[in-house]
């Protein structure tokens, strides 16, 4: 059955990095979703005009009402602009979904996630699963981010599961000079029988699955979600 659009109240705003923020939503019936997959957002002004943009979810599939989608400001975006400068708590919005079946983890099987920028969002749904479910061991992370002020839930994601790639500028004492990903650090973390998930910007995609399949990760075992600068 198609996903139909629902009413969202908005329960939390909360800032993630300078130019992203994360709203928390009560839908007005729980709509269980995986992880990986996204709500669209729909803006409708008085004249009636309407604009949307997909997000993906960012929060682990619980069960309830509740659902996070982190959403990036993009210069000129009609949506992404108006949640960063009008939106606050009380606020209700208009949602659809959950969205898509490819790029979902069913959340026992062992994954490799890639993420670029905001395209760490669905990948942290599945580390949040992985974690709440006592399987942490199933989930290993590479978040690419251009310096720490950079880095999508800065609070939350650093652990044995995950490892930070910074691009522009490390943080004091870092062992890894900043540069772009690279097949050395992809390699210690490729295992047998799992399943990478890619997401980010197209040239971040590209660039990363040629990464694994130069490391030997067969191409169907590869799943990929690109984004463009839609906002």
């Amino acid at each position: 059955m198609a996903a139909r659009w629902q009413t969202a109240r908005v329960l939390d705003v909360r800032d993630e990095t300078p130019n992203a923020k994360t709203l928390r939503l009560r839908l007005d019936a729980p709509s269980p979703h995986l992880a990986g997959q996204h709500y669209v957002l729909r803006l409708t002004a008085p004249d009636s005009y309407t604009a949307q943009r997909s997000y993906s979810v960012a929060s682990a599939p619980d069960g309830t009402a509740e659902i996070e989608l982190t959403v990036e400001r993009l210069p000129g975006g009609e949506v992404s602009e108006f949640v960063h400068d009008v939106v606050e708590p009380g606020d209700e919005l208009e949602v659809r979904g959950p969205i898509g079946g490819w790029f979902v983890w069913p959340g026992d099987t062992p994954v490799l996630g890639v993420g670029g920028g905001s395209g760490v969002v669905p990948l942290m749904a599945m580390l949040r699963q992985a974690r709440r479910s006592g399987r942490s061991d199933l989930v290993r992370l590479v978040v690419s981010a251009r310096s720490p002020a950079d880095l999508y839930y800065a609070g939350e994601l650093p652990g044995p599961q995950s490892t930070v790639v910074y691009t522009r500028h490390s943080p004091p004492g870092a062992a890894r000079p900043p540069g772009r990903l690279t097949a050395t650090d992809l390699a210690p973390l490729v295992r047998d029988g799992e399943t990478a998930y890619v997401c980010g910007s197209p040239a971040f995609c590209d660039t990363v699955t040629d990464l694994l399949l130069g490391l030997g990760v067969p191409v169907d075992r590869i799943r990929v979600e690109r984004f463009g600068p839609s906002g």
